[in-house]
């Protein structure tokens, strides 16, 4: 057991956000289980309330850009205050998103806000953001796993995400999430993480 915790350890370590992508094909099988993984997430009431819609067609992707770069433009020209972008420089981010579109799969993913029975009422689901972030994170480490890279895409707001889809009134965006292989000369920053005295305590 230690020795798996260590292994499993390592290789998270190794994990890193790409925001250069190879339109190089990936086996949509191998999405599949990815998905299949996050489905396995613990949920409130296991209720699971999620969605991962998954895009691969073309021009879906590009409605995706132009909706998303759109926000994203608002953001760093108008919204954001001065020390968020300060803290964003380091990244290299800015308002042009062409990964949205050169990456083989957008995965978007949707909270239920509640379910519906087969006679059409409501189902409330019980901490939707806590069990739809858990099942993001799972979907992230099962990716990774498959030695696929990824990036967590957050434009505010995400309505047009609902709307390019055809999801329900009943979800709300939750991450679009990019995943493909890193271009061959995709560059991430050279960023540490805290250690564990600094972000855990036994008692």
């Amino acid at each position: 057991m230690l020795e798996r915790s260590m292994e499993f350890y390592q290789q998270m370590k190794s994990r890193r956000t790409v925001r250069e992508f190879s339109a190089k094909n990936v086996p949509r099988e191998i999405i599949e289980n990815c998905l299949r993984t996050a489905g396995t997430s613990v949920s409130g009431a296991n209720l699971q309330p999620w969605h991962f819609a998954v895009v691969s067609d073309p021009a879906i992707k590009k409605k995706i850009r132009v909706a998303a770069e759109k926000e994203e433009k608002l953001f760093y020209e108008e919204k954001a205050p001065q020390e968020w972008l300060d803290a964003l420089a380091p990244l290299g981010t800015d308002a042009n998103k062409p990964f949205l579109e050169t990456a083989p799969y957008l995965i978007a993913i949707f909270q239920q806000r509640f379910g519906e029975t087969a006679d059409g009422g409501k189902v409330k689901h019980y901490y939707a953001t806590e069990s739809v972030g858990i099942a993001t994170g799972m979907l992230i480490a099962a990716l990774h796993e498959a030695g696929l890279a990824s990036l967590t895409h957050t434009p505010s707001p995400m309505a047009f995400l609902s709307e390019i889809l055809g999801r329900p009134r009943s979800e709300r965006p939750f991450l679009l999430l990019v995943v493909g292989y890193p271009a061959e000369d995709a560059e991430v920053p050279d960023i540490d993480k805290k250690q564990l005295d600094e972000i855990a305590s036994f008692h």
